[in-house]
């Protein structure tokens, strides 16, 4: 990976998994994405085996078809499986909702094709500013054509924060896959969400609502600082 890129979480070409997890939330759903798929894998290998099983061997034919101890087993098996999964499911559906003592709000509203942000946490001074993607035409060194932008969403690490999303026209969704983001934009409507931010890096994101003609061209670009870094950066703007 090229030496300006080293600081920032992208995803790689022909890349299979998830990126990597920056808040407790996502490490958690990759957590589960594992838990389910070994699962899952265990029933495909038992399944097919069995398949084949029943239909190269009479007697397994004829156990598969006419037993009923098979019948109680292939109900109450399934059904022991699925509250397994859903128990860890539901757990953490309910906490990715929570909202704990957020340290700092930021509103997000979305636009045809941009996004703006306000910090209204410091008194009357509120920060607004929108964000544009880069055009190819001004990209510099070490930028990412069609995901960089002008102006960044900054926020300090290992600190709680709440965010508030709407749509300033049209349905758009504000989503970082590293942080677990993901809430739709809806014009008259606020939506929250929030996510802890763990560790310092860029992390990058798109509205995954087709909002129209130049939805592929609204990214979201999220940079996690240090809190002495991130209040140099308010007192800069404000």
């Amino acid at each position: 990976m090229c030496w300006w890129l080293w600081k920032r979480d992208i995803s790689e070409p022909w890349q299979l998994g998830f990126q990597d997890a920056a808040s407790p939330a996502m490490e958690e759903i990759i957590l589960f994405h594992d838990e389910v798929m070994y699962i899952l894998m265990i029933i495909t290998v038992f399944v097919l085996w069995l398949i084949i099983r029943a239909l190269t061997t009479r007697y397994y034919h004829k156990y598969l078809f006419e037993g009923v101890l098979i019948e109680v087993i292939w109900t109450l098996l399934p059904a022991g499986v699925l509250i397994c999964i859903a128990f860890p499911s539901l757990k953490l559906l309910y906490l990715m909702d929570e909202v704990i003592n957020p340290a700092l709000t930021i509103k997000v509203v979305g636009h045809q094709w941009y996004w703006s942000y306000e910090y209204s946490d410091y008194g009357p001074e509120t920060i607004e500013f929108d964000s544009y993607m880069i055009p190819t035409s001004e990209l510099k060194k070490g930028d990412l054509r069609l995901l960089d932008v002008d102006n960044r969403l900054i926020v300090p690490i290992q600190t709680e924060v709440r965010v508030l999303v709407t749509g300033g026209d049209v349905l758009h969704a504000f989503a970082v896959p590293s942080l677990s983001v993901k809430i739709d934009a809806v014009p008259g409507r606020l939506n929250q969400t929030s996510f802890y931010l763990k560790r310092p890096g860029v992390f990058y994101g798109q509205c995954s609502e087709i909002c129209g003609a130049n939805h592929s061209f609204m990214p979201i670009v999220v940079e996690g600082v240090s809190l002495e870094k991130y209040i140099r950066w308010v007192e800069a703007l404000k």
